[in-house]
């Protein structure tokens, strides 16, 4: 025969405070007074409880926030198998068990440890059964029960953020929306009116309101003006409780910033300005600016301004300074203060973006008079640029036109002007110009490798003022051409293993190139025509710019050839296609059978009938040596050696006697004398000349002198005048040629071809008292006079 037997859970609310029990149609305040008997037989689970009431045993509350010394009572279990006699035990289990709820296992009482926070855990699932304390089995199956815990109104209203931020336009209509703020309570809101919250302004009024249910905030005045106040400072209380008396509250600041919209018209703080303008100013230079005042500000503050009406309409302009809202008066033509020296304008300020809403307000907009005073200057020339770029290819040939700089001078009198180059900015003198038309010429060969960009500048002054001046850069770039042969990224010297295999990679080659590829390089690797057939080697293209080289034979012998020397062709794809013959060196060495490199000596081989390389290399130089002493000494002796100037005085044919005889140079100021030039009568009869040893003293044949010989002067005069004003002459440093030999000398001429323009015979008698440097001429003339005498 089976038996059942039954569980009992008795669960005591003693004391109203602390626990409270749940039925299934209402919610009491306790237990009946013989507390809930709950059978477990088998497993059908059948529950026996009094019929007059249905009760939730298994649900139960418990107040939150407990402020008793004693633990929290919270029931008993007992089972109809408890004999009373301590051998049951009864066991807890499920969320705090042992830790927060405790049980008394002879017992069944159940206590709370410690104070519940219904806002961190409000649901606590556990679980009671009782087990044979002999045995360790349970007596009843396992049941499990709710404990919820009460809400009390312990915690007050937070908002979302502590602090909100929020922005309306100025002068908004009463009731616009500015911003919502939300407070939570972390009470129950099932629970009574703890978790209830209710707003309500604290500061901020007349200004602002808030719904007391919602938490949106709106405009509660009329008209409020930015301009005024721009900022305000909204504090906002949350009440639990519904807002009674009681309740815990919390508050919020909210800074609200009234944003701008344009009601408010530009305005000239003065209705007429003045300025002064220099004839040389530049078109597009600016001489004043002027400001009309906006209280708004960001686009609504934004200002055009135009020329309305006035004599300078064509000859002025005016912008706006999008930083500052200033009109900027600029110069649209060249400024004539012989022409016009006064021009008088009418300036209007509007707004670029006008707000419909407030044209009743008045027109958005205002207007000055500008007067411009015209001031005369003598200007320097202008150029026809700020600055100048000429691009010039590299080989471009010398003397080459690369560009040309342009300036006049502004005045009236349109001076004539001569450009040149600052030689500061080019020292090299690799560019040069002319200084009539400013044409830009090359003077030296250009490399772009070598230097990109060459910033010159350029000079132009009038030539009858040349302290009127001005100076413009010039940005020369060098273009590329393709002018530079690849060549290998390094020097190569390379190895070969004597038991090396056929086509065997011994080196990868890769190539530079100086000048520049706008399509990348493409390098093309191959042998040289003298070496593609006969080489121990072949040269693989990778056509990626590298090679390889392999071996074309198997082994190769140190004592047969122990260094190849193998000349390699590069070539671009540029045009024109430059190429170059690079050498690889190749030398023959000893290897294990790895392939790693022993030793690369050549082992010395004894011919008898041959010489060593040392032994040429000294023969060689024995001979170059002797050779050098010879034409030494063939040097000297021609140097000694001497030729008499006539070789025999017999000989009176006509001969070039050279006397290599030069000047004294800076020293020399006997030899010539620029005085005598300028004034024949002034020659010293007693100055003899110091590079020559006089071997006689004689007196010089004295001819009539000239009058005072001024042309020479007149003549010089006249040349520097013409070569100051000439606009072609050279600017500066220049040797000016004038090749005058004047009207005549003072030693007359010694020429023979005269002599038939005189009637009588010439007396030659004064040759001998010239020196030894005339005895042939006297004697020869001499001899004549004699023989015709005869």
């Amino acid at each position: 025969m089976r038996t059942y037997h039954c569980f009992w859970l008795l669960f005591w609310a003693g004391q109203p405070h602390q626990s409270f029990l749940t039925s299934l149609s209402k919610r009491t305040s306790g237990f009946p007074e013989k507390g809930k008997v709950l059978v477990l037989s088998g497993n059908s689970r059948r529950e026996l409880s009094r019929s007059k009431r249905s009760w939730m045993w298994n649900q139960f509350f418990l107040l939150e926030e407990y402020t008793g010394t004693d633990y929290q009572y919270v029931g008993k279990l007992h089972s109809d198998q408890d004999k009373g006699d301590g051998s049951l035990k009864y066991i807890l289990s499920g969320d705090g068990a042992g830790d927060l709820f405790i049980i008394n296992e002879n017992t069944g009482d159940i206590q709370a440890t410690k104070r519940l926070d219904r806002e961190e855990k409000p649901v606590y699932i556990l679980r009671a059964q009782a087990i044979n304390r002999r045995t360790g089995r349970p007596v009843e199956p396992e049941s499990e029960f709710i404990i919820k815990i009460h809400d009390i109104n312990d915690n007050e209203p937070m908002f979302t953020k502590d602090v909100y931020n929020a922005s309306i336009p100025e002068m908004s209509d009463v009731g616009t929306f500015v911003v919502q703020v939300t407070a939570t309570d972390a009470d129950d809101p099932t629970y009574g009116n703890s978790a209830k919250v209710v707003y309500s302004i604290l500061q901020g009024q007349p200004y602002f309101s808030v719904e007391s249910e919602t938490g949106i905030i709106k405009t509660a005045l009329l008209n409020m003006d930015r301009e005024n106040r721009e900022q305000y400072q909204v504090v906002i209380q949350a009440k639990d409780m519904g807002g009674q008396m009681g309740g815990l509250s919390g508050t919020t600041t909210v800074n609200i910033t009234l944003t701008d919209v344009n009601d408010n018209p530009p305005r000239f703080p003065q209705s007429t300005y003045q300025f002064r303008a220099p004839e040389s100013t530049p078109p597009d230079s600016p001489i004043g600016r002027i400001k009309a005042n906006d209280a708004d500000v960001d686009e609504n503050a934004e200002i055009e301004y135009s020329i309305t009406e006035g004599d300078g309409y064509d000859m002025f302009g005016i912008t706006t300074d999008k930083d500052t809202q200033e009109g900027i008066i600029t110069v649209k033509k060249a400024l004539d203060f012989e022409n016009k020296n006064l021009y008088i304008l009418k300036v209007e300020a509007t707004n670029t973006h006008v707000d419909p809403r407030f044209l009743y307000l008045g027109p958005f907009k205002d207007s000055a008079t500008v007067r411009i005073q015209v001031e005369d200057v003598d200007e320097p020339p202008v150029f026809s640029r700020p600055a100048y770029i000429i691009e010039v290819k590299e080989d471009v040939p010398i003397n080459s036109v690369i560009g040309t700089v342009t300036a006049q001078d502004p005045d009236a009198a349109k001076n004539p002007v001569k450009y040149s180059v600052d030689r500061h900015t080019d020292m090299d003198r690799v560019f040069n110009i002319n200084s009539g038309n400013g044409s830009i010429f090359t003077s030296k060969p250009l490399d772009r490798e070598t230097l990109l960009w060459h910033n010159i500048t350029v000079i132009a002054a009038e030539i009858n003022n040349p302290k009127q001046s001005s100076r413009v850069p010039v940005f020369i770039k060098v273009l590329d051409v393709n002018d530079n042969a690849p060549e290998f990224a390094m020097f190569y010297e390379t190895f070969v293993c004597e038991n090396a295999k056929a086509e065997q990679l011994i080196q990868t080659l890769s190539a530079v190139d100086k000048d520049d590829s706008y399509s990348g390089h493409q390098f093309s690797f191959s042998l040289a025509p003298e070496a593609a057939s006969s080489s121990n080697f072949t040269l693989q293209d990778n056509r990626d710019n590298t090679a390889g080289i392999f071996t074309r034979k198997n082994r190769y012998s140190r004592h047969e050839m122990s260094t190849y020397l193998l000349p390699v062709v590069i070539s671009d794809n540029d045009y024109p296609i430059q190429s170059s013959t690079e050498t690889v060196t190749i030398r023959v060495c000893a290897c294990d059978h790895r392939g790693k490199m022993l030793s690369c000596n050549a082992e010395a081989l004894i011919h008898p009938t041959g010489l060593s390389t040392g032994a040429l290399i000294a023969i060689l130089l024995c001979i170059i040596i002797l050779l050098v002493t010879v034409v030494l000494f063939a040097a000297l002796r021609r140097q000694r050696k001497k030729e008499p100037l006539i070789i025999s005085k017999e000989d009176i044919r006509d001969n070039i006697v050279s006397y290599n005889d030069e000047g004294g140079g800076e020293e020399d100021t006997q030899a010539f004398d620029i005085g005598t030039l300028r004034n024949p009568e002034a020659i010293d009869d007693n100055k003899l000349r110091r590079d020559i040893v006089p071997e006689t003293l004689f007196m010089p044949r004295r001819t009539a002198t000239a009058r005072d010989n001024t042309d020479v002067r007149d003549f010089i005069n006249q040349r520097l005048k013409e070569n100051d004003t000439d606009p072609a002459a050279p600017p500066y440093d220049s040797l000016a040629t004038y090749a005058y030999e004047g009207n005549g000398s003072v030693a007359e001429s010694l020429s023979s071809l005269e002599s038939v323009t005189t009637d009588g015979d010439q007396d030659y008698d004064y040759l001998s008292d010239w020196g030894p440097r005339f005895k042939k001429l006297a004697d020869m003339y001499g001899t004549m006079d004699s023989d015709k005498d005869s």
